[in-house]
């Protein structure tokens, strides 16, 4: 669990946003939750530079949703990087254990699979306070976390573009 604030960052250390296109995958299920933290994420991207024309955001059912949701995004939108947001809070069955996994292989696939970073901005909590204090309470906002992670990884996708246009290559 984490014990800082999740939603402190240093514009100095992050690449400035503008140029840069993302996409934010949000699950349906739990949305007290998923809603917080794709607001997060998308006051931090504007934050950064980033403009509201170069932010595409996608709904799916649920957690397990995202990696299919992820996938038609990254064949269909040309973004540079996506942020997949979802909540999965334990229960008294195994399917917390299989959607948690599952999704996690999914996005691992993706990133292999294609040359566009996939953020894992999904909960996987013990209980629905632990959700809420890491999506917007005491300990912050995880979707912030994670859209400083896509503008890091949109920055490093895009690495040899920007060589280019300052010359280095």
């Amino acid at each position: 669990m984490a014990t800082t604030n999740l939603s402190i960052y240093d514009k100095a250390t992050i690449p400035n946003a503008k140029s840069f296109r993302f996409g934010i995958v949000v699950s349906e299920w739990n949305p007290e939750i998923t809603k917080n933290l794709h607001q997060g994420a998308i006051e931090t991207l504007l934050d950064c530079g980033a403009t509201k024309e170069n932010i595409i955001s996608w709904d799916v059912p649920g957690s397990f949703e995202l990696v299919y949701g992820c996938k038609k995004m990254i064949q269909s939108q040309q973004v540079d990087a996506i942020i997949a947001i979802g909540n999965v809070i334990q229960g008294e069955t195994k399917h917390f254990d299989f959607v948690c996994d599952g999704v996690t292989q999914g996005i691992v696939d993706l990133n292999i699979k294609y040359d566009v970073p996939v953020i894992f901005c999904v909960l996987t909590d013990n209980t629905k306070q632990q959700s809420l204090d890491r999506s917007g309470g005491k300990l912050g906002n995880k979707g912030t976390e994670c859209a400083v992670a896509a503008i890091k990884m949109a920055a490093l996708k895009n690495i040899d573009t920007a060589k280019e246009s300052i010359g280095f290559l």
